[in-house]
């Protein structure tokens, strides 16, 4: 069963990422969300990512981490992969956060070009100082371009978690609103995309986002920035 559900309609591609627990970006969701990415460029004029109820993502697979060492490196390689994919789709993509979205799930939200999230206690932040990690230059170069720049050191360095309007401020959010309201609000938003001239939205995104994205695809490639 796919962790990456993508259903099209009226030229609005919808991603539903759910695996039953966290929405870790292992190996098999990574493939998933991937195979799900291609369909939603072919067939949709906007990208709407989602998550399970409670949870966007709570990053990658710790499980790997714990009981695979050799392979931590190829997962984060193919989860910088696909996140440079997302920063970089052609579409616009929206993210509805349904919830937690922490490490490499916050990098995830910063690389939707509008991102929606609920009020509450869910939590968004980058918390790899706190359990002994250090970021890869493609989060780095996510955060930059995200975070609020008063933010930076607070949610890069010293691993502060936001929720609710202080994720809206800190950069993690471009809104909040009561859970019964995000899918509809998403999807506003989407048919208001899906109205501007696609030529020009997807010219004009890879001009801002184009040399960015070309970097952390170099580093991850070659290792060289």
């Amino acid at each position: 069963m796919s962790k990456a559900n993508l259903s099209v309609n009226d030229g609005i591609a919808l991603l539903t990422l759910d695996d039953g627990k966290a929405n870790a970006l292992g190996f098999d969701m990574q493939a998933d969300i991937s195979a799900a990415l291609d369909e939603a460029e072919a067939k949709g004029d906007v990208l709407v990512i989602t998550g399970r109820a409670g949870v966007t993502s709570a990053g990658f697979d710790l499980k790997v981490m714990r009981e695979q060492p050799d392979k931590v490196n190829d997962m984060v390689t193919g989860g910088g992969l696909l996140l440079t994919r997302l920063f970089d789709f052609p579409k616009p993509v929206i993210i509805a956060s349904t919830g937690h979205a922490i490490a490499a799930g916050a990098l995830l939200m910063l690389t939707g070009d509008y991102r929606l999230g609920i009020e509450g206690d869910s939590q968004y932040g980058l918390n790899e100082t706190a359990i002994g990690m250090t970021l890869p230059h493609f989060g780095l170069e996510l955060a930059k371009f995200k975070l609020a720049k008063t933010y930076l050191d607070r949610a890069f360095v010293s691993a502060e978690l936001y929720a609710g309007e202080a994720a809206l401020a800190a950069g993690y959010l471009d809104a909040v609103m009561a859970p019964d309201a995000l899918m509809d609000a998403a999807m506003e938003k989407a048919k208001a995309m899906q109205a501007l001239d696609a030529k020009s939205y997807t010219r004009n995104k890879r001009l801002i986002r184009g040399a960015i994205a070309d970097d952390m695809r170099r580093e991850l490639t070659t290792g060289k920035d």
